[in-house]
């Protein structure tokens, strides 16, 4: 299954944030998007889904797997998420019900789209704590938000996004908020997970180094516009945009590593 986006538009207060943004994700591709804060990249993945903030209008052609799919009823892109498409927010503490186990919350997506009964869904819910990694997995899924790590939250928000072995993934900056050591741990367990599965990535961030580590191809936004298409390695050699150009001066030099691309 392959995404494809565009000409995409989304105006917020009648203010244009996000003008004429194409690109495409192929079937098991890994596609960055990559800009400084409020470049627009957030706001295109929420377009994807349907999941823009109140006020926010979006135009354009999204289409996945030759459906076009923006501008679904809520009911129908609810069929969706977490069944074909999955996404993992920048802060899982936020995304997560602080007043329901982490188990019950992985096992919600799998109870929606597969029809589990509540006693296998728990089950399930086990096997995907063990799958991303979660220390003592029969028991961490007894435990709620608040009693776990940062790492932890995210390793439990990217369990409920794949539960359901969705065919493309967004993750939106999922390891900003970690440190550098936890951040790397979720960035291999990321790539680990989308290439076991063959699933098609879509990876936000505003750190070209994070981006190598990840994605085969970045998307370089500014000010809501596309500046730059290439292969990431191209990206880190070769930068045609002054933007990309920054981005790479920038570049977090504690995950730097020449050479080590995600190709």
């Amino acid at each position: 299954m392959s995404l494809e986006v565009q000409d995409l538009t989304i105006d917020v207060g009648g203010r244009r944030v996000v003008d004429g943004v194409s690109f495409a994700v192929p079937d098991g591709a890994r596609v960055g998007l990559i800009g400084e804060s409020g470049s627009g990249k957030s706001l295109t993945a929420l377009a994807i889904l349907g999941l823009l903030p109140d006020g926010a209008e979006a135009h354009g052609s999204v289409r996945w797997n030759g459906r076009e799919i923006l501008g679904l009823r809520d009911h129908e892109l609810a069929e969706l998420r977490g069944d074909e498409i999955g996404i993992v927010f920048q802060e899982p503490r936020t995304a997560l019900n602080p007043i329901r186990t982490v188990g019950r919350q992985i096992a919600e997506s799998v109870r929606i789209h597969e029809g589990l009964s509540k006693r296998d869904a728990a089950v399930r819910a086990v096997a995907e704590a063990r799958r991303v990694a979660l220390p003592d997995p029969e028991r961490i899924v007894g435990r709620y938000p608040h009693q776990l790590s940062g790492g932890q939250r995210q390793r439990v928000a990217i369990a409920m996004a794949l539960a359901c072995r969705p065919r493309l993934l967004i993750a939106d900056e999922p390891t900003t908020a970690l440190d550098v050591t936890i951040q790397a741990e979720i960035l291999e367990l990321l790539r680990t997970l989308v290439r076991d599965d063959g699933m098609s990535l879509v990876f936000i961030t505003h750190d070209l180094a994070v981006l190598s580590q990840i994605a085969t191809h970045g998307v370089v936004l500014e000010d809501g516009r596309v500046v730059e298409q290439a292969p990431v390695s191209q990206l880190l050699t070769a930068p045609a945009s002054p933007v990309t150009q920054g981005l790479l001066r920038d570049a977090t030099a504690t995950l730097w590593r020449p050479g080590g691309d995600a190709s």
